[in-house]
């Protein structure tokens, strides 16, 4: 077993969260390592709605504070990262006989001025007429009249990787498959016991602070791993999606008044699919085997023929996934309406531990903020926060968040050889960081090896050296979903590429390898449910 020099803090798992942490910590000089038992973005982070939204439905419950906070953030990442935060316009057709339209507006005007003028890049709401608007032509004729508000899109799982790529330059690191069986306190420290999940090796690493970031096993990683108790509980909340083929062609999105209450997003995805969404259900089992069951499908599938005039059923789902929210446990009796606000808790006896519980993906910066900043006593430092302003993520540094207008027709005019829809691909993934692997390229074939579908070798290499990528689910599930859109012979060729390329780095990388490898494309979990044979 290897120990090394103490560091400052250990992070414990590699969501949004703990990403945020590492990242936020590492700009402000710490010592930091992130350790996390899967891929990043594995789990929670990577079976969101996509959203990055102040949460209109969550006026409802009074939760002026939180809709505040997250509107306030949409606005600082969307100039963050306007490479995978993009802005969407959101249509709410009406329905008498749900809210009444009085109260609509009112939850609108909260909405567009909450964040006290802060909106700078994103339109306001408005009153609209159904059959004079583009969304309105797939709508069923009974909704004539609606409403328009911004919110924002997300690449969720590359978010939670961009974070982990500015905390390792900054100086992290980051040790993805690599699980804390133990921490213990000794001296005034943490030593924390982690074992690699390729090939079981252990190393002990000793800090002076110790982050749970462990999303729903937050609570079991105190009582197994550190031993402790805390005076908070989670909720577990399942959430699950839907993807089918499109059932409108515009760049509107849809929110759906339920006849339950609920709010359900219809999204226009990955250009040929929406994806509709969201349940809300108790769950009780292990986080990481959640998945989609009949009720559900149905369920979505009945909130979507309400509204649109072509019905879908259970046989058009062509993909879905499923995951677990860690809820904050505010003792309310329905799971929509848990809040989706966070809690932070500092433990100063003995070894500083510091416990997250709750949160969305919206909020993760300022969530990372405040931890770093409860640190400050008890690990002495006095670093300022920095993340708030003029601090893009990796390949975000795109002047005025001009993304479509300025940046896009930028990269196809000095890469004009690139397909544009390979070009789309690779800028809205990367950002500026396209340059990272296109550097010196002068056409198609100095990409590489073509293994089918738009994917080149190129990228691939990117994607293991840069971005800890190790199994084809990483890449076609979370880097990107190309797994939408890629052949089964495409799948085998990169599958085939990934054991040449790790091969080369020795027994480790054939580890890598044979980790959580899919030969098939996902079946349960976070990572989603294959429905059918993947469209070309």
């Amino acid at each position: 077993m290897s120990v090394q020099p103490p560091v400052d803090l250990i992070v414990v798992g590699g969501d949004i969260n703990g990403a945020g942490i590492a990242r936020d910590a590492a700009g402000r000089g710490l010592k930091t390592v992130l350790c996390e038992k899967d891929d990043l973005a594995s789990h929670t982070s990577s079976a969101s709605s996509k959203l990055i939204h102040g949460g209109l439905r969550y006026l409802e419950y009074y939760e002026f504070r939180l809709v505040r906070k997250s509107l306030e953030e949409r606005e600082v990442l969307l100039r963050a990262a306007p490479h995978v935060i993009w802005p969407l316009r959101f249509v709410m057709p009406y329905d008498k006989s749900l809210r009444p339209a009085w109260l609509i507006r009112i939850g609108l005007l909260l909405y567009d001025h909450l964040d006290f003028g802060k909106r700078k890049l994103l339109p306001g709401s408005q009153g609209i007429k159904l059959g004079e608007h583009p969304a309105g032509a797939a709508l069923r004729a009974r909704f004539k009249k609606g409403f328009v508000y911004s919110d924002a899109w997300v690449h969720d799982s590359r978010l939670v990787v961009l974070n982990a790529i500015d905390a390792a330059e900054r100086g992290a690191e980051i040790l993805t498959r690599t699980r804390c069986v133990s921490a213990k306190q000794a001296h005034g420290h943490w030593v924390a016991t982690l074992r690699s999940e390729l090939d079981g090796t252990t190393r002990e690493v000793e800090a002076r602070c110790l982050v749970n970031a462990t999303g729903p096993w937050v609570c079991d990683f105190l009582q197994e791993a550190a031993q402790r108790d805390s005076g908070h509980n989670i909720r577990q909340v399942k959430g699950s999606h839907i993807v089918v083929p499109k059932l409108f062609d515009h760049g509107f999105a849809y929110i759906f008044q339920n006849t339950d209450q609920r709010m359900i997003f219809a999204l226009p995805y990955e250009d040929d699919y929406i994806l509709i969404g969201t349940t809300d259900m108790e769950y009780q089992g292990d986080p990481g085997a959640v998945a989609i069951n009949d009720e559900e499908i149905a369920y979505l599938c009945e909130a979507s023929n309400r509204y649109f005039r072509r019905k879908i059923g259970a046989q058009d789902v062509v993909w879905a996934y499923s995951g677990v929210r860690p809820l904050l446990d505010d003792k309310e009796g329905d799971a929509a309406a848990v809040t989706r606000d966070y809690t932070l808790e500092v433990h100063t006896d003995g070894a500083p531990l510091l416990n997250v519980f709750g949160g969305k993906i919206t909020t993760y910066r300022k969530l990372a903020e405040e931890a770093v900043d409860m640190l400050k006593p008890v690990l002495n430092f006095e670093a300022p926060a920095w993340t708030g302003k003029d601090a893009p993520l990796p390949g975000g540094a795109i002047a005025n968040a001009d993304f479509f207008k300025g940046f896009l027709p930028e990269l196809q005019r000095r890469y004009p050889w690139l397909p544009s829809q390979l070009a789309r691909r690779y800028a809205c993934a990367y950002g500026t960081r396209t340059d990272v692997f296109l550097a010196g390229t002068k056409q198609l074939e100095d990409l590489g090896e073509h293994l089918g579908d738009g994917v080149y070798a190129a990228e691939l290499r990117y994607l293991l050296e840069h971005e800890w990528a190790g199994t084809s689910e990483d890449i076609l599930w979370r880097r990107s979903k190309l797994g939408l859109h890629v052949s089964q012979e495409t799948v085998q060729r990169l599958e085939d590429w990934i054991d040449g390329a790790l091969q080369e780095r020795g027994p480790r990388g054939r580890n890598t390898l044979t980790y959580n490898r899919t030969r098939a494309l996902p079946t349960a979990g976070a990572a989603g449910t294959k429905m059918e044979e993947t469209p070309r």
